[in-house]
């Protein structure tokens, strides 16, 4: 517990993976001193979430007006639904949001606009882009503020992410741009990983050992980033010797244009959010 002011009643509409993972941190955190109603279409999936501290679980199958009913005690709403489903959510909520209420986004593509344009000048909409480690505590979030979000509403919001990760405000043009590095970054590395461990399969190592070589590598390697503050090129040197084995193996990796194809890769990440954005 930290001297980091309580959050005020939260309702998370949509409590899936992400929004699991929110209401997790939450928890944890013991920031959410004025509750949170979570809300999941199947009784299945809300009873996961009971039991939690401080959390209300509602099943939408069998409380239909749950999330009108969460939304309207809730002094921040988290809108964690499929992205094609945001609308018909909103405008049900719509009549039940009080005055000052903070709508944070949690669908990707899904604009501000779309959001403002449902909702009256006395609500504060935001847009987020969380990534998964979220889980565990270490994701990184966009925040974009919208019209009507001033400075109090984005501090609370932000306060409310940081108990996940890291939070990086930037404003709503940046979000999808964003969600190529840190959106989708985590499936670079879990390809990386696979790669890695199919090459030490191939060099005769068991596929346990592989595995585990591989992964803690990597995890070791980004726990050193992270402790030694150093810039990450900096550690690249200290750990490739002059003629040695890993300057050979860099200089692989370099021939094959690294730069070039992660370029590509988050283009062709940012042209599908765009065409996300436009219903495609």
């Amino acid at each position: 517990m930290t001297d980091t002011p309580a959050l005020p009643p939260i309702a998370i509409l949509g409590a899936g993976s992400m929004g699991g993972a929110i209401l997790h941190g939450l928890v944890r955190s013991g920031l959410a001193a004025g509750g949170v109603t979570a809300t999941n279409r199947s009784a299945a999936k809300a009873a996961e979430l009971e039991g939690l501290a401080g959390v209300t679980s509602i099943a939408l199958e069998s409380q239909p007006t749950g999330n009108t009913d969460a939304a309207a005690a809730a002094d921040i709403v988290l809108v964690g639904v499929k992205p094609a489903m945001v609308p018909d959510l909103v405008r049900e909520i719509a009549p039940a949001l009080r005055p000052g209420t903070i709508v944070v986004s949690l669908a990707a593509g899904v604009t501000v606009a779309t959001f403002e344009s449902l909702l009256g000048d006395d609500i504060a909409v935001l847009r987020s882009m969380p990534n998964t480690p979220s889980l565990v505590g270490r994701g990184v979030t966009g925040l974009a503020a919208g019209t009507h979000a001033d400075g109090a509403a984005v501090a609370v919001v932000r306060r409310l992410f940081e108990t996940v990760g890291t939070v990086i405000e930037v404003v709503e043009s940046q979000i999808d741009a964003l969600s190529t590095i840190s959106g989708s970054g985590p499936a670079y590395f879990f390809l990386v990983v696979e790669e890695f461990t199919k090459a030490a399969i191939g060099k005769g190592f068991s596929e346990p050992d592989a595995r585990l070589m591989a992964e803690q590598t990597f995890i070791g390697a980004a726990a050193l980033l992270e402790a030694s503050g150093d810039d990450p090129a900096e550690l690249r040197r200290r750990v490739t010797s002059p003629k040695g084995t890993t300057e050979r193996a860099v200089a692989v990796l370099q021939d094959a244009r690294l730069d070039d194809v992660f370029a590509r890769a988050t283009d062709a990440a940012l042209e599908r959010a765009k065409e996300l954005a436009a219903g495609a």
